[in-house]
């Protein structure tokens, strides 16, 4: 599959802190990601979005671990408990290294975990290789290839 045969997707990018914020929409931009980006700050608003009638259903969350009033690890429970959102793809992307948060995240049936680098140029090549795998790669849940 080239690049140009890509689909677009929708991410929901849950994440609290407004640098992590622009240096993630500055990787979509710099690697000309086409995929639609829509931003929450916490994980209340990440669930209401996700359960609000009407709204799209985003094919890949990126979930900070850390957030305010519902924490990461809640939001993952809660939408991987969910029989309608279960099969949204969800990537913990975070500061934490700690062993105990990554089995965790495994244990609530995250679908990856990356540690967020602290180098900002590494900081694009693994949001670029997020991308790439779940645009390129992996087959999403109602997405079809592209007529060749």
């Amino acid at each position: 599959m080239t690049e140009d045969d890509s689909q677009p997707i929708s991410v929901l990018l849950v994440e609290d802190d407004p640098g992590d914020v622009v240096l993630i929409e500055e990787a979509f931009e710099h690697n000309k990601v086409r995929n639609s980006l829509k931003i929450v700050g916490d994980g209340v608003e990440a669930m209401e979005y996700l359960r609000t009638p009407g709204t799209s259903r985003p094919d890949l969350v990126l979930l900070d671990l850390n957030l305010p009033r519902k924490d990461g690890r809640e939001v993952l429970a809660e939408i991987k408990s969910d029989p309608a959102l279960r099969s949204i793809p969800v990537v913990v992307l975070t500061t934490s290294k700690a062993e105990e948060d990554i089995l965790r995240s495994y244990d609530l049936h995250a679908n990856a975990y990356v540690t967020k680098p602290v180098d900002f140029n590494r900081f694009i090549e693994v949001v670029r290789q997020i991308d790439e795998f779940f645009v390129t790669v992996v087959k999403l849940p109602g997405h079809r290839p592209p007529p060749r």
